[in-house]
């Protein structure tokens, strides 16, 4: 759900990349992780998180925050605000289109759902497709009070090499993903409400007066 121009670019195409978590359909001959459990149950999100960047060499490069809601299938909201510079960036699926805005630059990118998050981890919250076909998904052992499952793109054209999910009691606290160029977005969720009411204006979008607006919605 990206090039790296600026800091705040970086932040904005990691957050695209994971905004998302969904579709929980699972194959019979696959043992269920804590991430197929876990999108089984899930109806709505809603939580705060921190994110930070760090380069292939470990040093921190940025640092967000920012607010996720999820309204399956196929909705969510993903807003989020550097510590640093910049206004930050709203991402939002509406089910039928992805509608990505840069508050610094005033504009607003917008795509079809399935066109704009195929072979992305956008596609695991949002229920929009079938994460086995989609990813290779395994459990990956406990470590710092988590259990972990490494999720890999079956595709070869996703941003991304592979995202670590961990969770707590079934829950879901944090989020690792490594990219292409080596830089690594850690996500930290706090505040976390799962399958509560999610109203309709959360999960949808309208661009701002005077916005320019690249791309063309689905009707």
């Amino acid at each position: 759900m990206f090039q790296v121009a600026r800091a705040v670019g970086a932040v904005a195409r990691a957050t695209l990349l994971f905004c998302v978590l969904g579709g929980a359909a699972m194959a019979a001959d696959h043992a269920a992780t804590p991430l197929d459990k876990y999108l089984d149950n899930l109806k709505t999100l809603r939580t705060s998180f921190l994110q930070t960047l760090a380069d292939s060499q470990g040093k921190e490069i940025d640092r967000a925050t920012g607010t996720l809601v999820v309204a399956r299938p196929g909705k969510f909201s993903w807003d989020i605000h550097p510590a640093n510079k910049g206004a930050g960036q709203l991402m939002v699926s509406d089910g039928r289109n992805l509608w990505f805005f840069d508050r610094d630059l005033e504009q607003v990118t917008v795509k079809p759902v399935d066109a704009a998050l195929s072979a992305t981890p956008a596609m695991l919250l949002s229920g929009a497709v079938d994460v086995r076909k989609n990813f290779n998904v395994q459990s990956a052992g406990q470590r710092e009070g988590l259990d972990w499952v490494l999720v890999e793109p079956q595709g070869t054209d996703a941003d991304f090499r592979d995202a670590l999910f961990g969770f707590a009691n079934g829950e879901l606290k944090r989020m690792i993903l490594e990219d292409k160029l080596g830089q690594t977005a850690t996500i930290v969720f706090d505040h976390i409400e799962r399958n509560v009411p999610v109203t309709a204006q959360e999960t949808t979008f309208t661009p701002p007066k005077g916005a320019d607006v690249i791309g063309t919605p689905r009707k």
